[in-house]
């Protein structure tokens, strides 16, 4: 799963939901004129205030329940849970999809799936297509972290930028980490030149600020997209599952560098979330991974948009 294989938390992200900023408020909202996509199995449009978003498929992480490369690893936990929601207990399928957002002339990806790789489909590309946006036409990448289902479609099989006209935005920290994998060091030398690195809590585009996630790796990064009114917090990888992620934030994740700080991180995301009323995207959640958390008795319950 990985390339390289509290309060504090708490406080950052409900300072980053205290305020709008600025350039949002100044940046005009020309996207009423984005073209129309229909919705598809692989491509899902949705607005946030006046910017068009689309869910685009990569692909899907099969995952054997019990097996060695399941993050949560008390097995009878998991299987109760699975379950008691009605759902399958021999597999744990974990959707890869990246969240393109225009706002006028620019257009930002968030992550790029796993290219291909780790067993999945590979489908961003098509699904780019089937939401009418070339390669070319992307003008900025924001990457979450630098595991391999979130980098993997940086670059082509070829070894070239499969977004030759993008900036690559990263955290500072996992940019660090990257530059020092063997590895990853093909890969670091194609897209170094296109790579701008940015601090915690930092304004990355216009209207959107990087939300400092605890625990997943060293610099791992949400995303708080502004619209108006609207809000919009891409989770990355401090939320993997809607079912056992959301209902059981206190279990240790075997893929975060740091459990503590990713337990806090999970329980400080899902109260936010649930006390906000706070729209979610969650790159990993069952398609198309839009949606909102509630906090019930038993704890908290993932809510998809329909």
């Amino acid at each position: 799963m990985k390339l390289i294989t509290t309060s504090a938390v708490a406080a950052l992200m409900l300072a980053a939901a205290a305020c709008t900023p600025a350039e949002n408020a100044k940046r005009p909202e020309a996207n009423a004129e984005a073209p129309t996509v229909a919705a598809s199995p692989d491509v899902h449009p949705f607005r946030i205030g006046a910017l068009q978003a689309w869910a685009l498929r990569d692909g899907t992480l099969v995952l054997p329940a019990g097996g060695a490369d399941v993050p949560w690893k008390d097995a009878g936990a998991v299987t109760a849970a699975l379950t008691a929601a009605g759902q399958p207990v021999d597999a744990i399928p974990l959707s890869i999809q990246p969240l393109l957002i225009r706002d006028g002339d620019r257009l930002v990806l968030i992550d790029t799936g796993a290219g291909g790789a780790m067993g999945t489909q590979g489908s961003l590309q098509a699904s780019l297509a089937a939401a009418g946006v070339t390669p070319d036409q992307v003008t900025d990448i924001l990457i979450s972290h630098y595991h391999d289902d979130h980098i993997g479609g940086l670059a082509t099989a070829e070894g070239a930028l499969a977004f030759p006209n993008a900036a690559i935005h990263i955290s500072a920290p996992d940019w660090t980490v990257m530059q020092g994998h063997a590895p990853a060091a093909a890969l670091v030398r194609t897209i170094t030149p296109k790579v701008q690195t940015f601090a915690p809590g930092a304004v990355v585009a216009p209207g959107i600020t990087a939300v400092p996630l605890a625990g997943h790796t060293e610099g791992h990064t949400g995303y708080e997209i502004v619209s108006g009114a609207e809000r919009l917090l891409y989770v990355g990888d401090a939320l993997h599952s809607s079912l056992l992620s959301v209902g059981h934030p206190e279990w240790p994740n075997a893929w975060d560098i740091d459990g503590a700080a990713g337990v806090a991180t999970r329980q400080a995301l899902l109260e936010r979330a649930a006390s906000q009323n706070l729209r979610v995207y969650g790159g990993h959640f069952a398609w198309p991974g839009v949606g909102r958390v509630q906090k019930t008795a038993e704890g908290y319950v993932w809510v998809p948009e329909t």
